[in-house]
């Protein structure tokens, strides 16, 4: 991984910030309490806006938004370089259409904070249980856990009952791709 620009490790800085709290506020503006809002937020405290000349929201989600302003903006990319700073857009993380089939694009987003040696990124994303450190490891995404107790990826779906064969739950098999914008 390389360094980061410092805009980028102040970003990533601040996602750290606010680990383990419910709600991200940033200059007195309060964001919505999902992955979405929590990345506008983290942005927010380096005076970008992510969501900026996309319009009014017509049935996509706050993802797929923040994705077309890196694309505009920035560069998708697949790594192998990772910055502290960086977008990392999943996924499938849950049925946002409602088809009961893994078939739902972008939706999850979190801000890395750093990899690993191992090559696993740790990343700062908002669930429903909060704003905590995930992990995730490109070069296993299969694997929960190694044999010593490492966590190489973790859970970002939930099961339900009904998931179809073939329904993944690991952040390394969700992973669509990284975001960085231009320096």
């Amino acid at each position: 991984m390389a360094k980061g620009m410092p805009r980028q490790t102040a970003l990533a800085k601040t996602a750290v910030r606010f680990v383990g709290q419910s709600r991200i506020q940033i200059g007195g503006r309060k964001y919505n309490p999902d992955c979405s809002g929590f990345v506008r937020g983290v942005y927010a405290s380096q005076r970008v806006d992510l969501y900026s000349g996309l319009g009014e929201l017509d049935g996509g989600n706050g993802v797929g938004r923040i994705y077309t302003h890196i694309v505009e903006h920035g560069r998708i990319h697949y790594g192998p370089t990772v910055h502290p700073g960086d977008l990392v857009f999943f996924h499938n993380t849950w049925d946002f259409n409602g088809d009961g089939l893994p078939n739902d694009p972008l939706t999850h987003i979190g801000v890395v904070e750093k990899v690993e040696p191992d090559g696993t990124v740790l990343f700062v994303s908002s669930l429903s249980r909060g704003i905590e450190r995930y992990r995730m490891n490109l070069q296993h995404p299969d694997i929960h856990k190694t044999a010593d107790g490492r966590v190489f990826n973790d859970f970002l779906r939930r099961k339900r009952f009904g998931d179809g064969m073939g329904t993944q739950y690991l952040s390394g098999q969700l992973f669509a791709a990284f975001g960085t914008l231009s320096r």
